[in-house]
């Protein structure tokens, strides 16, 4: 599918001043009325822009907009919500610390974490507009050293030596501010139109210089949802076992945005198909193999496409990439538990307990966050425990699904509702309908229980103090107890609760079973 703004193609030599002091003059590459007034508007939406130009000028540096600010703008098609959203990036000839220098007065907040890689960030505070943090890179190029997992940065003196730097021709366009002049030395601009990936400069030479670039490929093929030239395929391929040389957390950070993307599963079919997956997630190269060889059974990997597809229908809010990666992984335990029987059929036999520990595993790997990992691999456990629902569940089991799933309780029905791939109308709407039905039951349980808040009538300290017992597991045995017998009578009062508790203490060992030891000993 084209953007509306890359639709036309007639051209101009120049474009006309749809702003006040805006026009954009244009280098090797033309722009149509439309994509001019867009690029006009960037500077109207953002006036950083002009004032950050003008203060770069003056200290007689160059400062252009690059990259995905200019690719965004371009794909926006004027719609102001989607520019609200577009990142302002800059590129400058300025170093570091002249770029320190020179915003210091301008802006209200300043970062220079970056500013060992070259990147400046900061953001000012003006009354009637909104703060935006910018980010001002030092024209460079990065390069990996043999054996080192970072780059190396080196500074550049021009902006189409930083663009034949950058990773693909639409990140490689520029507007230098306040000039306003299109800068699109590598065609970026007519990839766009075509909805296609290339590299600048030979993909071979790119991807040695930074194999991350190879997993980005995949990225803004998912994100922008266009096709990639087959020449940068071909040496993502050859060159897929340079990728060891990136830390584990770059990886993680572009398939996260690959996941967030428009459509996965291009970015997916292509780490596939180059072989990247190996060094991403290499669990999906046997899963992407897994059928049984009579095809008796559903493609694995169709089948978990299908599933990402169908969480992506159903989100309400926006990319969640948590429920994705659960999608994505669902079903990964799925090669280590097949089995193939004598009458034919195929059986994945507990591969939602395997897949949980192979996605923690996994996650940890890639250096996800402790809850992300928890969260995936929950869902991944939990995602077939549904299905035992047309079995009949009684109240004490729908509260004790709602008490396991917890926080993930929406997310667990839409990966239960996205898994549903089945080429059976009659199956499908089944299962649909009982994932109502279960749903409607919560709501009433909610209601009348308050299942969020599950637990018993009795804390901790409250059973101390009833059995006269100091802390230490007895505790915990007696608090479980009183949850369990919540999960199966519905609410209970807490003199109902301890009532409970003393026929509990009277048959433990610790309680009832020492008292009666005692009673022998008086009557000794």
């Amino acid at each position: 599918m084209r953007h509306p703004a890359l639709r036309r193609d007639h051209t101009r030599d120049h474009t006309r001043d749809h702003t006040p002091g805006a026009s954009v003059s244009v280098t090797d590459a033309r722009l149509t009325d439309d994509q001019a007034v867009q690029l006009g508007r960037l500077v109207d939406v953002y006036p950083e822009a002009r004032e950050l130009g003008a203060a770069f000028d003056a200290a007689g540096h160059e400062l252009h907009l690059v990259g995905g600010t200019v690719r965004d703008t371009l794909l926006a098609a004027g719609d102001e919500d989607v520019l609200e959203q577009v990142d302002l990036d800059f590129a400058t000839s300025a170093r570091p610390e002249d770029t320190q220098r020179i915003v210091q007065p301008w802006a209200t907040a300043l970062w220079l974490t970056g500013a060992a890689f070259g990147t400046v960030s900061c953001q000012r505070e003006h009354p009637g507009r909104p703060t935006r943090r910018v980010e001002i890179t030092t024209f460079r190029a990065d390069q990996y050293q043999p054996g080192s997992r970072h780059p190396e940065v080196t500074y550049g003196d021009t902006i189409e030596g930083d663009l034949a730097r950058r990773d693909l021709t639409v990140n490689a366009m520029a507007v230098q501010v306040p000039g306003f002049r299109f800068i699109d030395p590598h065609g970026g601009l007519a990839d766009l139109r075509r909805g296609v990936l290339r590299t600048p400069i030979d993909p071979h030479t790119s991807f040695t210089d930074d194999p991350l670039r190879m997993v980005r490929l995949a990225r803004f093929a998912a994100v922008l949802d266009v096709e990639v030239e087959p020449a940068a395929a071909e040496a993502a391929t050859e060159l897929a076992d340079l990728l060891t040389e990136i830390s584990a957390e770059r990886v993680r950070d572009e398939l996260v945005r690959l996941l967030g993307g428009r459509n996965p599963r291009r970015g997916l079919e292509l780490l596939l198909a180059t072989g990247l997956a190996e060094h991403v997630l290499p669990e999906l190269v046997e899963l992407s193999a897994c059928s049984d060889p009579d095809h008796r059974h559903k493609d694995v990997w169709a089948h978990t496409l299908a599933v990402i597809e169908n969480v992506i229908e159903l989100e309400l809010d926006g990319p969640d990439v948590v429920l994705r990666l659960a999608a994505l992984l669902h079903d990964i335990g799925k090669p280590d538990t097949r089995e193939i029987h004598r009458d034919g059929t195929v059986t994945f036999h507990h591969h939602d307990v395997v897949g949980a520990r192979q996605t923690r595993h996994r996650l940890r790997a890639l250096r996800f966050d402790k809850d992300t990992v928890r969260d995936v691999s929950e869902l991944v456990r939990m995602h077939l425990r549904f299905h035992t629902y047309k079995q009949g569940w009684t109240d004490a089991a729908v509260r004790r699904y709602v008490r396991d799933a917890g926080h993930l309780y929406e997310r667990l029905n839409t990966l239960t509702r996205a898994d549903v791939t089945t080429g059976n109308p009659r199956r499908a709407r089944a299962i649909q309908r009982r994932v109502d039905e279960l749903e409607a039951r919560v709501a009433e349980l909610r209601e009348q229980e308050e299942l969020e808040a599950l637990r018993p009538a009795v804390d901790g300290n409250t059973i101390m103090r009833h059995l006269g017992i100091r802390p230490g597991p007895v505790v915990g045995e007696a608090w479980q107890y009183l949850l369990d017998l919540r999960m199966e009578r519905g609410p209970m009062s807490e003199g109902e609760a301890l009532t409970a508790l003393d026929a509990w203490w009277a048959t433990h060992p610790e309680g009832g079973g020492a008292a009666r030891a005692g009673d022998a000993d008086r009557d000794a």
